[in-house]
């Protein structure tokens, strides 16, 4: 029977859908075994379900998709090396949070749960607020007054109630966590099914790449639910014999907010929180990840590193990548300057991913 994991202090829950956190404050795992069966995967059709033994929800009457999955590994010339640029924008809301929220909401009606709360910079609010719509489910989004216009009204669109929070990301998360007293919540960050349905990211590259993992991935790092989600899904592949070593993970942080940088460097197992930020890389602005010292594990443990970017290099990589047919929002845009920094230590023979989280057209009024 799956079960609950406090990530601190080890203690152990069965399912309920009121425990969203430990009683020691940390947040928790599934602990869940899964299944995979290469040949029953080609079989099936392009989606993120096609993985279905890999995740935790019992019964596909319950699975609710809007054909999300298997967005395209696109090879790249960047800054005088071959790269492989999976675009995850393409997801039904725009953003990868698709493959998050498509398990995590699922799991929420199989567990028969009427109603949602969840709080965002935008994009995963967008995502939840979609799947809730398509499963019947009543939604309450909150967010920073200052997120983008189109996100707001892409969550308006799907029937959400938004709730906008002057101040803070962290305000908005406390107001929000207020709510959860007696409501769901369906938290991207706290949530350990999101971090199952981001693990799709890594199923989906190794099958792209033949049944093979690449030898570096490069993602934005903010509460880290792609970067974990990854993790979390090539170490599952390593465990079932089907690759050889987990790939190296690279997180990519604004200079302006890049608290996992900094305890990253400075050697630390915790992340210090920082005061208020901001960048223009607002689905990266997280001052205290709820997550970061697995982040730190997960990085530390595959050889990986953090790279904070400038607003500047941001800017740019947001023109160049348009010049190269992709019309990214910011925080990809950071992600692509993280590579660009990358690539000087690149060996000749490393196969190196990168992805492209979310559309350019969320965040129109905040290009540069």
């Amino acid at each position: 029977m799956d079960q609950l994991r406090c990530t601190g202090c080890g203690r152990i829950y069965t399912l309920d859908p009121r425990m969203w956190r430990c009683a020691c404050g940390s947040p928790l795992d599934l602990q869940f075994k899964p299944v995979i069966i290469k040949d029953q995967i080609r079989k099936r059709p392009p989606t993120l379900w096609r993985y279905r033994e890999v995740l935790p929800i019992e019964e596909e009457e319950h699975f609710l998709s809007l054909g999300e999955g298997m967005t395209p590994l696109v090879p790249l010339e960047y800054h005088g090396c071959s790269v492989l640029i999976k675009v995850d924008y393409l997801y039904p809301t725009g953003s990868y949070k698709d493959r998050g929220a498509a398990v995590l909401i699922s799991k929420a009606k199989e567990m028969g749960v009427d109603a949602v709360v969840e709080d965002s910079s935008g994009n995963a609010g967008c995502a939840i607020a979609a799947y809730c719509a398509r499963g019947k489910i009543a939604c309450e989004i909150f967010v920073p007054e200052s997120t983008s216009k189109g996100k707001l009204e892409q969550i308006r669109s799907y029937g959400a109630t938004l709730r906008r929070v002057e101040g803070t990301r962290e305000m908005t998360a406390e107001a929000t966590r207020k709510a959860a007293s007696a409501t769901y919540y369906a938290s991207h960050c706290w949530n350990p099914y999101f971090l199952h349905g981001t693990k799709t990211f890594a199923y989906e590259v190794w099958e792209q790449l033949r049944w093979r993992a690449p030898d570096t991935v490069v993602l934005p790092v903010g509460h880290g639910t792609l970067l974990l989600g990854a993790y979390l899904g090539f170490k599952e592949l390593k465990e079932a014999g089907l690759i050889q070593t987990v790939p190296r993970l690279i997180g990519v942080q604004a200079v302006s907010c890049a608290p996992l940088y900094q305890a990253f460097e400075r050697g630390t197992e915790e992340v210090p929180p920082l005061g208020d930020t901001e960048t223009l890389a607002e689905g990266i602005a997280i001052s205290n990840p709820v997550r970061g010292r697995q982040i730190l594990q997960a990085l530390r443990e595959t050889g990986g590193l953090v790279l904070a970017v400038r607003e500047e290099e941001i800017g740019d990589a947001l023109k160049e990548m348009g010049r190269n047919g992709f019309f990214i929002e910011p925080t990809s845009a950071a992600t692509m300057a993280g590579l660009k920094q990358y690539l000087l230590h690149k060996t000749p023979k490393e196969t190196v991913v990168a992805s492209l989280t979310g559309t350019g057209l969320k965040s129109v009024g905040k290009m540069v």
